[in-house]
């Protein structure tokens, strides 16, 4: 049975900082640094039979913005549709209802997000980034 929860004490962080840490966007991210993103934000967890195959999290002040980072489903998971039941359970979440502006990045996976009403910037040129390079 395939379940989503936003209950912080359920999630397998180790699981999480297994698979993020050899993704292009996390590439490296420690144990400790996946902890402090989660104690920051809002997570999604996606269990089948109680185990956990995949993740999400969410930041946001619950009012005017939310980013979403870190959508994942597990290797051995895939193409099953689990993703989109995680993104749904995410923009339903009823503590979320009122955000007006969601944004994302995402390399590879645009035809899953345009499901769910995304798409690209309508003012790239508004848009401006500070990337600080670690070594």
């Amino acid at each position: 049975m395939i379940s989503v929860s936003t209950d912080k004490t359920k999630l397998d962080i180790p699981f999480i900082q297994n698979f993020l840490k050899d993704v292009y966007w996390a590439a490296g991210r420690t144990i400790e640094e996946v902890q402090t993103t989660i104690d920051s934000s809002f997570c999604f967890g996606i269990y089948l039979d109680d185990n956990q195959i995949g993740f999400c999290r969410v930041i946001t002040d619950y009012v005017v913005f939310a980013y979403v980072m870190d959508v994942f489903i597990d290797e051995n998971h895939r193409g099953k549709g689990y993703s989109s039941i995680l993104i749904n359970a995410m923009m339903t979440e009823p503590k979320l209802q009122e955000v007006k502006i969601w944004r994302l990045a995402t390399s590879d996976a645009h035809f899953l997000y345009k499901k769910f009403g995304f798409n690209s910037l309508a003012y790239p040129e508004k848009m401006m980034e500070k990337v600080i390079k670690t070594s």
